[in-house]
C-alpha cells in the first residue's frame, strides 16, 4: 500500500473534517492508504520565560481526537503529504509551524525529496485569510524539496462554489451558523485527495 500522510491541526474540528475528507478521496485511489496524524498544541502564556519553557514541551491539544501525534518515522514512511492548518492571522497555526521547525534532519537526508504534497484550512470568515495561509504552508514544503498539487480548474465546482475550495487547496469557511462542511467542500477536499493519491502511486512506481 502506498501510505499518504494527512497532517493536521485542528483546534476545533473544522480542519480535521478537511482532513477525514481528504484521507477518505485518497482510499479511493486503489492501492493508496491514508495516514491521518495531528501535532500536538503549544500552550499560550504571556510570560517570555515560560512560553520559551512551553515550546520545547508542547501539551496535546485539548480538541477531542482519535488520531495520533505525528512523528518523524511518518515522514519518512509516507509517500506523500496532505498538510492542513487554520487561518492563523494569515498564516499557519503555530503548532504545526513548530513541528516542521523540528524537520531539519529530514531536509539534510532529503527525506521528502520529490513527493507529492497539498495543503489545505478552514476560516471564520471567506476572505480571512485562506490563500496566504495555503501559501505559507507551502514554503517549507518547497524547500524540503516536495512537487506540490492543487485542484485544477477541471473540477467544475472550482468555478461556481461560493463557500471553501481553491485552486491552492482545500478549504472551509466557517459562517458561524453551520459548522459543517458544504457539499462543494466535501467534493473538492475529495478531489484534492484523489490527485494527491493518484501522483503518488504514479511516483512510487
Amino acid at each position: 500500500m502506498v501510505k499518504i500522510l494527512v497532517l493536521y491541526y485542528s483546534l476545533h474540528g473544522n480542519t480535521r473534517q478537511l482532513a477525514r475528507h481528504i484521507g477518505r478521496g485518497i482510499e479511493q485511489i486503489e492501492g493508496c492508504e491514508a495516514v491521518l496524524r495531528t501535532v500536538a498544541d503549544i500552550p499560550i502564556t504571556t510570560d517570555i520565560a515560560t512560553a520559551t519553557t512551553a515550546a520545547t514541551t508542547p501539551t496535546v491539544t485539548t480538541m477531542k481526537t482519535t488520531d495520533p501525534m505525528v512523528s518523524h518515522d511518518d515522514l519518512k514512511q509516507c509517500a506523500a503529504i496532505a498538510m492542513g492548518s487554520p487561518v492563523r492571522f494569515g498564516n499557519m497555526a503555530a503548532p504545526l509551524k513548530h513541528f516542521l521547525d523540528t524537520t531539519s534532519s529530514e531536509w539534510l537526508s532529503g527525506t521528502l525529496i520529490d513527493k507529492p504534497a497539498c495543503v489545505f484550512t478552514s476560516s471564520s470568515s471567506l476572505h480571512g485569510g485562506q490563500e496566504t495561509t495555503l501559501q505559507s504552508m507551502m514554503l517549507p514544503l518547497l524547500h524540503h524539496g516536495m512537487v506540490i498539487v492543487g485542484i485544477p480548474y477541471s473540477e467544475p465546482l472550482l468555478h461556481t462554489t461560493c463557500h471553501g475550495g481553491t485552486p491552492y487547496g482545500a478549504s472551509h469557511v466557517n459562517h458561524g451558523i453551520n459548522k459543517q462542511l458544504h457539499p462543494d467542500e466535501i467534493t473538492l477536499a475529495q478531489a484534492i485527495g484523489r490527485r494527491l493519491a493518484t501522483i503518488a502511486y504514479k511516483l512510487s512506481g
